[in-house]
Parts: C-alpha cells; sequence; structure tokens
C-alpha cells in the first residue's frame, strides 16, 4: 500500500484545514488508518485513528472536539478535519496504515506498516 498526504499549508489561527490520505496499490479496507505528527524538534506523536471494522475512532485526548477522522465510502481515502487550529498544532502530518492493530495499540506508531510522506501544516498567529 502506497500512502500519499496532501492538504497542508500555511493557515492562521482558528483557521479549519483538511488533510487527505489517498491509497495506492490497494484500497485501504481491512486497514486501520492513523494521523500523527511531529512538530520540530518534538516526538512523533498519534492525533487520531479510524478502524476498518466498524469505523470505530479515537483520537488524543489533547484534541478531541477539534479534530475529526473519517474514511470515504470507497475505502480509499481517509481524511482528518482540523478545526479552531492553534499554533502548536504547526507539525509535518503523516498518515499510517496497518492491517492487524487492536484498539489499544491504534496510538502506538509501531502498529503501522505503512506511511506516508507527511504533508505540513503551518498555523501562524
Amino acid at each position: 500500500v502506497q500512502l500519499q498526504a496532501s492538504g497542508g499549508g500555511l493557515v492562521q489561527t482558528g483557521d479549519s484545514l483538511r488533510l487527505s490520505c489517498v491509497a495506492s496499490g490497494r484500497t485501504l479496507r481491512g486497514y486501520t488508518v492513523g494521523w500523527f505528527r511531529q512538530a520540530p524538534g518534538k516526538e512523533r506523536e498519534f492525533v487520531a485513528g479510524i478502524r476498518s471494522s466498524g469505523g470505530t475512532t479515537t483520537y488524543a485526548d489533547s484534541l478531541k472536539g477539534r479534530f475529526t477522522i473519517s474514511r470515504d465510502s470507497t475505502q480509499n481515502t481517509v481524511y482528518l478535519q482540523m478545526n479552531s487550529l492553534k499554533d502548536e498544532d504547526t507539525a509535518v502530518y503523516y498518515c499510517a496504515a496497518g492491517s492487524r492493530i487492536v484498539l489499544s495499540q491504534i496510538g502506538v506508531s509501531s502498529s503501522y506498516d505503512y506511511w506516508g510522506q507527511g504533508t505540513l501544516v503551518t498555523v501562524s498567529s
């Protein structure tokens, strides 16, 4: 599975942005997909994940209510809707996919088999 993350850019505090993660090679059916981010000088952190079975979603506690992860009906694209963006949301955002991820491990980066190249989100005040 090849993943292509896109949709990043320069926005202002309070703006919204939607990131897309498009799969090629095969669909994302059967895969759990997660979004992670890495800010300058910081470790990569979990943002949100969506399971293939049932579409159960999980979010980092600090982002609940502002970010929403979803997947389209074709199972080829996963989105990350980000609202009320803050300066601290500035980071490179990565999408990842894995085929055998239990719910308790959805926030663990090593659980994922495939990674996209990342898309930069810069939030400026």
